[in-house]
C-alpha cells in the first residue's frame, strides 16, 4: 500500500499538521501532495482526493480501488487500523477513551481559540490580550491535560508515550507560543514538551522555508523571539 497525504502552508494549516505527524512520529512511509491555502486553484488540487475537500486528505493505493479519508479524527483510526502495532492510542482502555475524547473535543471546539489565535508559526508576540472566552477555552484545556497527565504515564507527554491525542494539541501548543497565552507550569512544561519535539521542529522549518507568507495570519503587534527550538 502506498500513502498520499495532501497538506497546505506548514506554517499555518494547523489540520496540516495534525495528520503528517501521525506519519511521522509513528514511521510511516507518506508522500506529500502541498497545497496553498486561499489559492483559486485549492479546490484543484485536491482532485485526486474527492469527495474531500479540505486538507488534511489521505489517499490509500494498492487494493483493488483507491482508499480516501478526509479528516483529522477519520485519518487517525484509519491508520490506527492498519497499523495495529503503532502506539496511535494509548494502550490501557480506560485511558484510551480519554485520549479519544480529548481528541474529539479539540476537533469540535474551542471555537473562541481557534478564531482569536490562530496558528501562525512564523511569529511570536508580546502583548496579546486573550478575551474572556479565550481564557475560557484556556482554562478547559489545562483541566483536559491535567486529566490525562493524572494517569501517571511515564514520559512527557499526555499519557505519557505519545498518542494521537498529542497530534491534536500539536497546534495548541503552538498557539501558546505564538501568542503567549497564559498557562500555568504544567501546562507550560507540556507546550515545552511539544515544541522541542523534532517532528514539530522539522515541521515549523519547513514552514519558515516556505517563501510565501500569508499575511492574513498577521497580528499587529510587537514580536519577540519563538520561545522554542530553533530550526538549524
Amino acid at each position: 500500500m502506498t500513502y498520499t497525504l495532501a497538506i497546505a502552508d506548514r506554517a499555518y494549516s494547523r489540520w496540516s499538521l495534525r495528520g503528517w505527524l501521525f506519519f511521522a512520529k509513528l514511521d510511516i512511509p507518506v508522500t506529500l501532495a502541498v497545497s496553498r491555502l486561499y489559492d483559486p486553484g485549492f479546490a484543484d488540487s485536491l482532485a485526486a482526493f474527492a469527495p474531500g475537500r479540505t486538507v488534511p486528505a489521505l489517499r490509500i493505493d494498492g487494493g483493488r480501488a483507491p482508499v480516501v479519508v478526509w479528516d483529522s479524527l477519520a485519518i487517525a483510526e484509519t491508520l490506527a487500523e492498519r497499523f495495529p502495532d503503532r502506539p496511535f492510542w494509548p494502550g490501557d482502555a480506560a485511558a484510551r477513551g480519554l485520549a479519544r475524547s480529548l481528541a474529539a473535543e479539540m476537533h469540535a471546539g474551542f471555537t473562541a481559540l481557534r478564531q482569536a489565535c490562530p496558528m501562525n508559526l512564523r511569529r511570536a508576540y508580546v502583548g496579546f490580550e486573550p478575551p474572556e472566552a479565550v481564557r475560557a477555552d484556556l482554562g478547559r484545556l489545562e483541566a483536559l491535560w491535567a486529566a490525562a497527565r493524572a494517569g501517571g504515564g511515564a514520559g512527557p507527554w499526555l499519557f505519557g508515550a505519545w498518542s494521537a491525542a498529542d497530534a491534536f494539541f500539536a497546534p495548541v501548543a503552538a498557539r501558546v507560543a505564538t501568542y503567549g497565552l497564559p498557562v500555568g507550569d504544567e501546562a507550560a512544561a507540556y507546550v515545552a514538551t511539544q515544541l522541542a519535539d523534532p517532528a514539530f521542529v522539522a515541521w515549523r522549518s519547513a514552514g519558515l522555508a516556505d517563501p510565501v507568507v500569508q499575511s492574513v495570519y498577521d497580528k499587529d503587534l510587537p514580536q519577540r523571539d519563538w520561545p522554542g527550538p530553533v530550526p538549524a
